[in-house]
């Protein structure tokens, strides 16, 4: 059993024992600490929850909500719902903060508390440190029994935000609606569901083939919306011939593409096509995190605009986006953040303009793929020793590679030529992440193979 407590919110496995995993105690204690900072910062009393579907959630929503009466405050709860569209009912509330309860891409007997600010937006590193030391020291503040908070369910703001994506002025429905495209949806059984279809139907889709799409929580296939785990949907494209596959995962702020041959468009080009159709718009930089592809910027370069590497993270790369004033940003994911909406990963609003996008085009998804260049990515990991000091490893590697760009934001980031490495060290087990990529996948791989083995001696003489 696990139980994860970081900056951004809470994450573990339903079940076990209190304090091993995301048991009924943890989830008040948490819920506690994040209420009484809530009251100690912010006039408002309104905090807004929402849940994805997993079979755990309404039990947890049921824990959350009356923790937060406890501390005073007034519950909206939207119930079923997802992560952008509670961003989104925050600020239109005007309340406190807020708590997404969803793991995002883990297996369905995950579930975690997603903390949120007056704004939206996830909860800076100082606020979730602060927090999590109310929570470690159980300094809660709980209200007697005339102030406890009420509860309200209002459950029309997915509504409000598909409106809200209509009303941008790059999502063109008239286009969408001329293509008179056909689309299959891959919902992993959560919110996305019910999201996704009702958004296309406003978008004027009327072909739409429903896969996965009953929010029971019970997950047909690893939710996380990697090729690996969209074959089924693969397979739906070409049987039905469809135009066009969209996955997303629990919660709805990541989107993978399928295009009308069953082949992945790649999770890491989501973002680049979507920030391309923005700049041909509008005149502004891009901000994507140290992990994502080189594709991003050489897109920005075209368009001649800057773009700009952010820390892994989405709260680092808004952070970047507002420093730099982005127009279009996000992770290599598939999680695209427009800030004309709001400053949250966002996959309804990917699909509304990645499909004014593919209709202004008037080409077929294949199409539009082969015009941004072709990069590939090796994803791997090292478990070192926990006697090794990792950060002395990353020093050394820095050393050595001194001569080249790089950058230490977030590990070691390290630019060349024609490829490019990052090394991450995990914030909760002895792992050293690397990430490499290149034009052609065997160089990323042999890339990657190389580090590892120069990390593996360098690892023997750093230990603490």
């Amino acid at each position: 059993m696990t139980l994860i407590k970081s900056i951004s919110g809470i994450r573990g496995t339903i079940g076990g024992t209190a304090g091993e995993a995301l048991t009924p105690p943890d989830i008040v204690k948490y819920t506690s600490a994040f209420g009484t900072w809530l009251r100690k910062r912010a006039k408002s009393r309104k905090v807004v929850i929402g849940r994805d579907a997993r079979l755990s959630g309404p039990m947890v929503k049921q824990l959350v909500a009356g923790a937060l009466q406890g501390c005073g405050l007034h519950v909206i709860d939207l119930d079923l719902s997802t992560t952008p569209t509670v961003e989104i009912a925050i600020p239109e509330e005007k309340a406190a903060g807020g708590i997404i309860i969803t793991a995002s891409h883990n297996p369905k007997e995950w579930n975690a508390l997603k903390l949120l600010n007056e704004k939206g937006e996830f909860v800076s590193a100082a606020d979730g440190q602060e927090i999590l030391q109310i929570a470690d020291k159980g300094q809660f503040h709980f209200v007697p029994v005339n102030e406890l908070g009420g509860l309200e369910i209002k459950n029309h703001y997915l509504e409000i935000h598909i409106q809200k994506i209509l009303a941008l002025s790059l999502v063109d429905t008239e286009a969408i609606r001329k293509r008179n495209f056909k689309i299959v949806v891959d919902a992993v059984n959560s919110s996305g569901g019910i999201a996704v279809p009702k958004l296309l139907r406003a978008l004027g889709v009327e072909q739409i083939v429903e896969l996965y799409c009953e929010p029971d929580g019970r997950f047909p296939h690893n939710p996380e919306p990697l090729p690996e785990h969209l074959l089924e949907i693969s397979k739906m494209v070409k049987k039905q011939k469809a135009d066009l596959g969209i996955a997303v995962d629990p919660d709805v702020d990541r989107l993978a593409l399928i295009m009308e041959d069953g082949s992945p468009f790649g999770e890491e080009y989501t973002l680049v096509a979507v920030a391309d159709y923005v700049l041909q718009h509008k005149k502004g930089d891009t901000v994507s995190n140290l992990s994502s592809t080189r594709a991003l910027r050489d897109v920005a370069e075209k368009r001649k605009v800057k773009h700009h590497s952010a820390a892994v993270g989405e709260v680092h790369v808004v952070e970047m986006m507002k420093k730099v004033k982005a127009v279009i940003g996000g992770e290599g994911n598939g999680g695209i953040i427009y800030p004309e909406l709001h400053y949250g990963r966002d996959a309804l609003v990917g699909i509304a303009l990645f499909l004014s996008h593919l209709a202004r085009s008037g080409k077929t998804v294949s199409m539009l793929r082969a015009e941004y260049p072709n990069y590939y990515m090796s994803k791997n990991k090292i478990e070192l020793n926990p006697a090794v000091d990792i950060d002395r490893v990353l020093l050394k590697m820095q050393e050595k590679y001194k001569k080249y760009p790089h950058a230490t934001i977030d590990g070691l980031k390290i630019d060349f030529d024609d490829h490019w490495i990052h090394l991450r060290k995990s914030n909760t087990e002895p792992i050293l992440r690397i990430y490499t990529e290149s034009k052609n996948l065997t160089t990323a791989e042999s890339i990657a193979q190389r580090i590892m083995k120069e990390i593996g001696e360098l690892s023997k003489q750093a230990q603490s």
